[in-house]
């Protein structure tokens, strides 16, 4: 055996070993000198010996080994639950109620008052740390890269929703004004995102189709297709806002942990998809009306093959070249961005190209290609939002609100650890919330932040949101001033650039045969949350997705793989017996490890591969014996069996006759009073042919709750009945490494009785097993010997000895 653990010879040596004893070599608790002893009453101290690398030690086979390098043994007593918290004085903390955090959370002082007016303007915090000789260059540099940007994607994303293109330049300037004071990223860019543009766009070709609006809305009578469209698209960007502003407010930031990076991944490539067929039709020239709801990318295909024949030309070659060159030089600035002091603008520069050939050739006028067209030379005055479209757009806006905030926060996230700062979650949805809510104000789009927008604005140098401000300001000279050169861009190059920006997402694709041989539960939500996005559309398909997710955590925790331990040779570790070769599983003991909560769903599972572990049903056990001591007493007094001094013995020479059981199963299922038999019966001995009863072949049973983080009332009252049965058949209990939370929680709720006690619970697994050994030492081979052939052995006895003759209850022989 493996099992360390130290006894004391009468010639005052003492040996710490593996259940060897040096000196007679009997792997026993008993050697040879003195009886194997457990270590004195508790000691007042923990003792760690440190064995030296050079030292050599006997395996359980006798072959030497060099023990490996940085050995320790411990000296300590043997710790039950109970008698670790008395010896150590466990000090009783008072759980503080709902009331008392309640109070405390209302509580106020000037330091509180300080603490939380500054975490809601966090650019009071970082402005005064501002070094304005290291970051202020890079901030201008990053300000303006950014800034010509942001321009081009607001022109293109607008596109995505359906919308005249100066309103994705809205997305640029007013969220930023504000995400600038209140938010807590430091370099991620606000504007608008292709996804949530897509999102946006088709609840706006769903109220608001080519053909006018499908519903009636109060306030929208008399204005033009786009002007409703704006409408619809600003009331919806005011409710994101209002819902990400609520969440922030009430502190559930935390909502965006259910949102997986493989649910998002599988998402966000669907969604992809989703914007590279919609930019189709300015690839190909053609008129494709808009679609929603589940199918609509089928119904869309279907309108571009059917209009194929009708592409013009023009706008389909100047989308190829414009494709080629972006693709790249983006690519020569990803293999040379170590060289370059700034990324090529290359987008920038195509755009500036196409205006001038397509103004310089009147591609409108001369090819009947489509334009970006008038740009006004001033915002559009506010407006407060439409409450019908509220009402027509509630169920859409909130899985928006969703998507918009966690996009940002993941990409915050990963600039905060870059460069070593904090995030606020629940601020950060305070900061999108009030940006929406201002931003559906003056009609922009729904705004979050765009991955490839951010990189150009941390690559390039910015350190702060000072970057973002001038970005902005940017964006104001070019709306306000310089607009009009945008007017005759073709909106194939603004669709060209835009699939370009799609590759990073288009390349998730990749993840899928990671994730099949790494995680097939993963791939599994993955491929789920992307086709049902793709076919479903993406409101429906994160909610698939989300729902997907869920039920795989469920999965996870109703069905985890459990295992049975056992010692690894030479220390106090166990792990899987299946997975090691030199690997010692005590005789008669299992340890059956829970690698998950407790709860409802799966403490069936648990007691079915507890069952399966044992290789035996207690509660069948149990009625094959009540019925079998129920047998013997109709037996005895029949006279069919007699009580003698060497047990029970049949009367006469005829065979014992079955008799009929009528107690019905649930006198059975319980343990029933035989202190009237003349006899005690040990259930491991051999019994009378007549008396048949399954063997039980282990007489304790380990349950390892280390991996068990909690266990609800429903598994409670489960786990309460499976350890019963077990004790009801004389196989002894313990429960080690569990949480003490867990254990007071079985303390109010009246788990333990005369059957269940406390003193099952061990503080580790290894203090269990030496308590087991203990009460249940190894068999010599002289008593394996006689257990297999006692009718061969000397001074055997019968099986069932009667207590008359013998003065003390007589028990059968194991």
């Amino acid at each position: 055996m493996s099992l360390r653990h130290t006894h004391t010879h009468t010639h005052t040596h003492t040996h710490t070993h593996s259940f060897t004893c040096l000196p007679c070599s009997l792997k026993t608790f008993k050697c040879s000198q003195s009886l194997f002893t457990a270590l004195p009453d508790p000691v007042s101290e923990f003792q760690t010996h440190f064995i030296p690398n050079t030292t050599e030690s006997l395996t359980s086979g006798g072959l030497k080994m060099r023990t490996p390098v940085d050995q320790y043994v411990v000296s300590r007593p043997l710790y039950t639950e109970d008698s670790f918290t008395e010896n150590h004085e466990k000090v009783e903390r008072k759980h503080k109620t709902t009331l008392d955090h309640v109070k405390q959370y209302f509580t106020c002082d000037s330091k509180r008052v300080k603490n939380a007016a500054l975490s809601l303007v966090p650019i009071v915090g970082w402005m005064k740390m501002y070094r304005v000789k290291e970051w202020l260059l890079g901030d201008i540099v990053s300000g303006v890269s950014t800034g010509l940007v942001a321009i081009l994607q607001g022109l293109a994303y607008s596109l995505l929703a359906s919308l005249p293109a100066w309103y994705g330049l809205y997305a640029a300037f007013f969220p930023v004004i504000i995400y600038f004071f209140l938010g807590t990223s430091r370099h991620i860019s606000v504007g608008a995102f292709p996804v949530l543009s897509l999102m946006v766009g088709a609840v706006v070709t769903r109220m608001v189709p080519d053909g006018g609006p499908t519903v009636n809305i109060t306030g929208l009578e008399g204005l033009s297709i786009d002007d409703q469209r704006a409408m619809v698209s600003a009331s919806l960007t005011f409710l994101i806002g209002i819902f990400q502003l609520g969440m922030g407010l009430l502190q559930v930031g935390f909502v965006v942990i259910y949102l997986s990076d493989t649910l998002v991944s599988g998402f966000t490539t669907a969604a992809a998809v989703h914007i590279l067929i919609s930019q189709l039709k300015f690839i190909f020239g053609l008129s494709v009306p808009g679609f929603s709801g589940p199918l609509a990318i089928i119904y869309i295909l279907e309108s571009i093959f059917t209009q194929i024949t009708s592409t013009n030309i023009h706008d389909l070659v100047t989308a190829i070249v414009v494709m080629v060159v972006v693709f790249a030089v983006k690519e020569i600035n990803e293999r040379f961005k170590s060289k370059l002091p700034v990324p090529i603008p290359i987008e920038v520069i195509m755009t500036i190209i196409a205006c001038g050939v397509s103004y310089a050739f009147n591609f409108k006028d001369n090819h009947g290609v489509d334009v970006v067209g008038l740009i006004p030379d001033s915002f559009e005055t506010p407006v407060a939002p439409n409450i019908e479209v509220f009402k027509e757009t509630a169920v859409d806006a909130f899985p928006m609100a969703i998507v918009g905030f966690a996009i940002s926060f993941a990409v915050a996230k990963v600039y905060a650890v870059k460069h070593d700062y904090v995030i606020d979650g629940n601020q950060e949805l305070i900061a999108f919330g009030v940006s929406n809510i201002f931003g559906g104000a003056f009609k922009s789009l729904a705004s979050s932040t765009a991955l490839s927008r951010s990189a150009v604005q941390e690559s390039t140098g910015g350190k702060t949101q000072i970057a973002g401000i001038l970005s902005a300001i940017i964006v104001l000279i070019v709306t306000l001033a310089i607009g009009f050169l945008l007017e005759p861009l073709p909106k194939s190059v603004l669709g060209a650039v835009v699939i370009v920006n799609l590759k990073g997402m288009l390349m998730q694709m990749r993840e899928v045969p990671y994730l099949w041989k790494k995680d097939r539960l993963d791939c599994i939500i993955w491929i789920v949350t992307f086709l049902a996005s793709i076919f479903l559309g993406l409101d429906l398909g994160l909610a698939v997705g989300l729902g997907v997710e869920l039920l795989a955590v469920v999965f996870r925790t109703q069905f985890p793989r459990c295992s049975v331990l056992a010692n690894i040779s030479g220390t106090d570790i166990y792990r899987d017996r299946k997975d090691y070769i030199n690997i010692y599983e005590p005789e008669g003991v299992k340890i059956f490890r829970i690698p998950a909560p407790i709860f409802f769903a799966n403490i069936d599972f648990f007691r079915g591969k507890l069952l399966d572990a044992v290789g035996f049903n207690p509660l069948r056990i149990l009625r094959k014996r009540n019925k079998a001591l129920r047998k013997i007493r109709k037996l005895i007094k029949k006279g069919e069996l007699s009580v003698t001094i060497k047990g029970l013995q049949v009367t006469g020479s005829y065979p014992i006759e079955e008799s009929e059981d009528e107690t019905n199963t649930e006198e059975l299922d319980q343990p029933v009073d035989f202190s009237d038999l003349p006899v005690q019966v040990n259930w491991r001995a051999e019994l009378p042919a007549s008396i048949s009863v399954p063997p039980v072949d282990i007489h304790s049973l380990v349950l390892d709750f280390s991996a068990v983080s909690f266990i609800d009332i429903s598994a409670l009252k489960g786990l309460k009945t499976a350890l019963k049965e077990f004790i009801r058949i004389d196989v002894e209990i313990y429960i080690v490494a569990c949480d003490p939370y867990i254990i007071e929680k079985l303390k109010s709720c009246s788990f333990f009785d005369h059957e269940i006690k406390t003193s099952i619970f061990f503080v580790t697994l290894h203090d269990a097993m030496l308590h087991i050994l203990e009460r249940h030492p190894p068999l010599s081979v002289s008593e394996k010997v006689y257990n297999n052939y006692p009718d061969k052995m000397p001074n055997s006895s019968s099986n069932l000895r009667s207590r008359e003759k013998i003065g003390k209850e007589p028990e059968t022989k194991f």
